[in-house]
């Protein structure tokens, strides 16, 4: 049926006319949106059943509210299957249609009346005595259909049957969740290393895919996640290296941030708009080289460390925002003046105030390789209680205590450091895995050739300064005891 194409012997819908009143769309980030659209429709007074077209294909049905003055819902249905060609063909199976050939040559027009008598596979035919396939061969042949099926719309479309006390044409509501309609934050950022800035945009990416064209609708974003169907899955807070405690200049609606698209816009079927919220220039960045190594981590060879970028979301030395979760793109100029695309990384909601350390990829000039230089035993003359054990012998039992000499393992690690850049930098070099009280007595670092700061329980950072084109070796000694 690829090159069948239909015609429908009475009218249909104008595509480009829709039904729908005066639309308010909030917009969610996780595929859900609320559509509210009051209409003005006449309504008998008894019982009476009303069309609502043009809403979502992807509506929520049972989350539809319905208002209307003097009216009570009886029942509601939502006929969400669409004329298209197949369909047609579908539901034309035991039905006759007129084929309408045209002979190539002459371009002599032919008629015939046609019983449809299968669609599985392809279009299968009866015609008088005869059944042929329908074939997409690229010949010139066109399927008329003397009506359109009572159950196939033009558009999505919700009926309702009503109770009306009273006629009369009045405002009716109609509120529902549906899927199909989303929006996320992307970030453009400029970097200037020299200056120590970056500029940023932020823009708003509005996808809809509901199969309905929302028109001259008063929309609002929601930044935040509403629980819905038993849970959502909330956006990491990637990035965030201190949480913010600044409140935005934002409408809230609950515990989410609003933001408002300014003035009504069409938001068409499978479209994605893009609209500007955030413009800020100047904000103080710095560049961060970092590598993170795991206990006794021995490097086959040197591994190269991230590179990153890092802000603040403040009001005072910051963006003065707080940013939905998203994509931040980081660019900076060559020597031309052009930018350039250097890396991205994504971000959760991130309050205002907020520290963000964001990796745009690995240093190419700059490795770090961790290995275990020595470890050795020491073991004391000290004796303790190290386990008790019930003995059982016969109907007595008892308690005994087994004593075990006290061990030490010393452990140096080894960091050697490489910069091929022509100009010193600073490596942020964190130690994980220090917290080992789950299978070690006692831990302690007994020496190490830079000050390291205790960043938590597990972790110890090292700022290792390395001269340009130069190497760098440190050493830290750790101490455990079983």
């Amino acid at each position: 049926m690829g090159l069948v194409t239909g015609a429908l012997a009475q009218s249909v819908p104008d595509p480009d006319a829709t039904a729908q009143g005066d639309v308010a769309l909030t917009i969610y980030n996780n595929n859900l949106a609320l559509v509210q659209d009051v209409r003005q429709l006449p309504i008998a007074q008894g019982k009476s059943r009303v069309e609502f077209p043009d809403v979502s294909a992807q509506i929520q049905a049972e989350t539809l509210s319905f208002a209307a003055a003097d009216t009570t819902i009886i029942e509601q249905n939502f006929d969400y299957d669409l004329l298209t060609p197949t369909k047609l063909m579908e539901k034309a199976v035991g039905q006759t249609v007129t084929l309408l050939r045209t002979n190539p040559a002459t371009g002599v027009e032919t008629r015939e009346r046609a019983k449809v008598l299968s669609v599985v596979g392809g279009t299968v035919l009866q015609i008088g005595d005869r059944i042929e396939v329908l074939r997409d061969d690229g010949l010139p042949v066109r399927v008329i259909f003397d009506r359109v099926p009572p159950n196939l719309r033009a558009r999505p479309t919700l009926s309702v049957n009503l109770d009306s006390t009273r006629a009369g044409t009045r405002p009716v509501n109609l509120r529902y969740l549906t899927n199909g309609l989303g929006w996320s934050a992307d970030y453009v950022a400029l970097y200037n290393e020299a200056g120590g800035t970056i500029d940023m945009q932020g823009w708003v990416t509005l996808t809809n895919n509901t199969g309905t064209t929302f028109h001259n609708a008063d929309t609002v974003l929601v930044a935040g996640n509403p629980n819905a169907g038993g849970g959502l899955r909330g956006f990491g807070q990637r990035g965030m290296t201190r949480a913010g405690t600044e409140s935005a200049a934002r409408e809230r609606l609950g515990d989410f941030y609003l933001y408002p698209i300014s003035g009504r816009t069409t938001v068409a079927n499978a479209q994605t708009k893009q609209v500007s919220f955030l413009d800020v220039q100047s904000v103080p960045a710095r560049k961060i080289y970092s590598r993170s190594v795991y206990w006794q981590q021995n490097d086959e060879q040197p591994q190269n460390v991230q590179s990153r970028i890092a802000f603040s979301s403040s009001r005072d030395q910051g963006l003065g925002d707080a940013l939905p979760a998203g994509t931040v793109r980081f660019y900076q100029r060559d020597s031309q003046g052009t930018p350039q695309f250097i890396g991205e990384n994504g971000i959760g909601h991130t309050p205002m105030g907020s520290e963000l350390s964001l990796v745009t990829g690995d240093a190419f000039d700059i490795t770090v390789k961790a290995e275990v230089e020595k470890r050795e035993t020491i073991t004391s003359d000290e004796w303790e209680r190290s386990a008790r054990y019930r003995i059982t012998d016969g109907e007595q039992s008892r308690m005994i205590t087994i004593e075990r000499p006290k061990t030490y393992y010393r452990t140096v690690m080894r960091y050697t450091l490489t910069n091929a850049k022509s100009q010193p930098v600073e490596v942020q070099l964190t130690q994980t895995g220090l917290n080992r009280s789950w299978w070690a007595d006692d831990f302690r670092i007994t020496s190490e050739d830079i000050k390291g700061e205790q960043l938590n329980y597990d972790q110890r950072l090292y700022k290792v300064a390395i001269p340009a084109e130069g190497e760098r070796v440190i050493r830290v000694t750790y101490e455990t005891r079983y």
